[in-house]
């Protein structure tokens, strides 16, 4: 098979996550098999994660996070910081696995970004990665090294959001 891709879904505006679930239901569609690794979601259910239980074994979701963590930038819980350890420990392996075509670190930015992991340890593990396995990295301010290195790069950019005139998430739209 030939060399996989780095794709990048990054930006203020809404729809990375569903961005990287549609390439993900695409790659099914053609019988590869889709890991999806939530970084920060993990205290409710989602829509995505309701209607990919029909697609399994082909594409699982793993939560592996605490919620949305209130933090400043450098300023985490012990119970951050270890779920971040735990959580890319876990997706490291599943990485070298090497037993899907696509996997899907969503949220990883942020990670980065909050200073959760280090740039530098996401690129080395995307280097070393098995050649053909495609990743997909979603969260906003993904770091300028994570860009000048990924494949593709899409920037989502908020224009108009409901939730600045008061309207709460919705079901089908946000979870």
């Amino acid at each position: 098979m030939e060399n996989g891709l780095i794709l990048v879904h990054t930006g203020n505006g809404k729809g990375k996550t569903t961005a990287a679930l549609g390439l993900g239901l695409r790659a099914v569609g053609h019988g590869m098999k889709v890991l999806m690794l939530q970084f920060f979601k993990g205290t409710w259910l989602t829509g995505e994660l309701c209607a990919v239980k029909r697609l399994e074994p082909g594409f699982k979701i793993i939560q592996l996070g605490q919620g949305f963590v209130k933090t400043r930038k450098g300023e985490h819980a012990e119970a951050t910081i270890e779920n971040a350890r735990v959580s890319w420990d876990y997706a490291k392996q599943e990485i070298f696995s090497d037993l899907y075509d696509t996997i899907i670190l969503d949220e990883i930015n942020n990670m980065i970004d909050y200073g959760l992991l280090t740039v530098e340890d996401v690129i080395s593990v995307l280097k070393e990665r098995p050649k053909r396995l495609n990743v997909v990295l979603t969260g906003r301010n993904a770091h300028e090294k994570i860009i000048e290195f990924a494949d593709t790069v899409t920037e989502m950019r908020e224009i108009k959001h409901p939730f600045k005139k008061g309207i709460k998430a919705r079901k089908g739209i946000e979870f």
